[in-house]
C-alpha cells in the first residue's frame, strides 16, 4: 500500500474500499470523495496507470489482481494508459469542493486529466 493512511479500517477492508473506487475511477473518469480518500486512490491509480503503460502479460496480471472488473482493465489497456505514454505522471486531479453536509468532511473530486 502507497500511504500510511489507514482511513478508520481494517486493512482488508481499506485494500477493498480502495481497489473497488480505483475500478470506479478508471470507469467513469471522476469520483467525488473525502480528500484523504482521494490522496489514497490518487496514489493507487496512478501506479496502476504506469504499470499499465508496459502492455505485457505480466503488467495485466498486475493490474488484474487489483482492478476488479475485466472491462475496465480493457479499457485501462486499451484507451487510458497509450494516452500517457509519454508522460511520467501526474495522471490524476484532485479539486477540493468544501466540506460536506452532516459531517463537515472535506470533500474532493479526483479525475482523470
Amino acid at each position: 500500500m502507497p500511504g500510511t493512511r489507514k482511513l478508520g479500517r481494517t486493512t482488508a477492508h481499506r485494500t477493498a474500499m480502495l481497489r473497488a473506487m480505483v475500478t470506479f475511477l478508471f470507469e467513469n473518469g471522476k469520483i467525488e470523495t473525502t480528500v484523504t480518500r482521494a490522496k489514497e486512490v490518487s496514489s493507487m491509480a496512478e501506479k496502476m496507470i504506469t504499470i499499465a503503460k508496459t502492455n505485457d502479460l505480466h503488467s495485466k496480471r498486475m493490474v488484474m489482481a487489483f482492478v476488479t472488473n475485466e472491462t475496465v482493465v480493457k479499457k485501462l489497456f486499451d484507451e487510458i494508459a497509450p494516452k500517457y505514454n509519454g508522460v511520467n505522471g501526474g495522471y490524476t486531479r484532485i479539486t477540493k469542493i468544501g466540506p460536506r453536509r452532516g459531517d463537515a468532511a472535506e470533500m474532493a473530486i479526483i479525475e482523470l486529466i
